[in-house]
């Protein structure tokens, strides 16, 4: 088997912070400016978190993320070494999960692009791989209350599903733009749980029926290295 095309890497970097969260949350708004000229990143998101388990109305003010899609792996390996702000925010954190990912399949948008739409792995390559699935939303304002109503059934569909290693509800602003990161043991857990699970069948079609989303996406990944949390300043 031929092995993975390094480019086009999609990187999602977890934090979590014991002290120091409201400067974490300040980074929401001005970290964009401090990496967005950075040599090879083709797209970003600062993202915050959902509390508990990451589906809830309540943000978790102690873990954020940083997305970041690269020309190539080198640039992303480049920047960490070298950029004065991310080693600044490394610092400030005490943990750190690093999940690097190439873009297998996308649909929909993200303010307004797609920005994985590359398919750099083979499908046979995928059928034997960690995946993983980030689904993204902005939601309509006159259906916020409805959707909301409907999450605590949603994380119990996801609980349950026969599969799924990790998952955390992210997004720029809470209650309006959310965002979901999973990880599963294969695409064929993926699809089980996407096609065959009653529950989030269900949800599915009350997605349509009540018309939650204004713009949504829906992409997949094959996940080439997962790092776990692990201590940054020790």
């Amino acid at each position: 088997m031929k092995p993975y095309n390094p480019r086009a890497c999609f990187f999602v970097d977890f934090f979590q912070f014991t002290g120091n969260r409201y400067w974490a949350f300040k980074q929401m708004m001005l970290g964009p400016q401090k990496i967005a000229k950075s040599k090879g990143l083709l797209f970003f998101k600062f993202l915050g978190t959902g509390g508990g388990k990451g589906f809830s109305l309540w943000p978790d003010f102690g873990t954020y993320a940083i997305v970041t899609l690269w020309d190539q792996a080198s640039d992303y390996h480049d920047f960490i070494d070298s950029n004065f702000y991310w080693k600044s925010y490394q610092q400030k954190a005490v943990l750190q999960r690093t999940i690097s990912m190439i873009p297998v399949k996308s649909h929909g948008l993200w303010d307004g692009t797609n920005p994985f739409q590359q398919k750099l792995v083979r499908d046979v390559e995928a059928k034997e791989a960690k995946v993983a699935v980030l689904t993204r939303a902005t939601l309509n304002w006159n259906r916020l209350l409805s959707f909301w109503k409907s999450v605590p059934k949603a994380a119990k569909t996801i609980e349950s599903a026969k599969g799924v290693q990790y998952y955390k509800g992210v997004g720029e602003w809470p209650w309006v733009q959310q965002a979901t990161i999973s990880i599963w043991e294969n695409f064929e857990a993926v699809n089980n749980y996407a096609y065959r699970h009653k529950g989030h069948a269900e949800i599915v079609q009350k997605t349509r029926a009540k018309k939650w989303y204004k713009e949504d996406l829906f992409s997949r990944f094959v996940v080439v290295e997962d790092t776990d949390f692990q201590s940054i300043n020790e």
